[in-house]
């Protein structure tokens, strides 16, 4: 699956009935296979739509091959973070983005 593909599945992945927090988060992933996504979590809902649209709580950068590397655990996405292979604006919104869904089943 491309950078892409993996962002648009979100929803799939999204453990629904486990949420109460509410969020908006970019991901901007450049290269063949990215592009710009806007992911919205509201009452339990995990939407993604294509573009860049609301005021974002965490913008997620990155080309899309580190971005698919880190999902698919090629690399530790920690590590990926920190070599400044995915850059991410806001921390604390991000670590709780992701434990809103289930890993990439590989």
């Amino acid at each position: 699956m491309t950078a892409r593909e993996i962002v648009l599945g979100l929803p799939s992945r999204f453990k629904g009935d486990a949420s109460t927090d509410n969020g908006v988060f970019h991901f901007v992933l450049d290269g063949e296979g990215g592009g710009e996504f806007s992911v919205k979590v509201t009452d339990g809902i995990c939407t993604v739509e294509e573009g860049l649209t609301g005021d974002a709580d965490c913008v997620i950068t990155s080309t899309a091959t580190d971005f698919e590397d880190a999902e698919y655990g090629r690399v530790n996405k920690q590590m990926a973070v920190m070599m400044g292979k995915i850059k991410i604006s806001n921390l604390g919104a991000m670590l709780k983005f992701l434990s809103l869904f289930n890993d990439l089943e590989v």
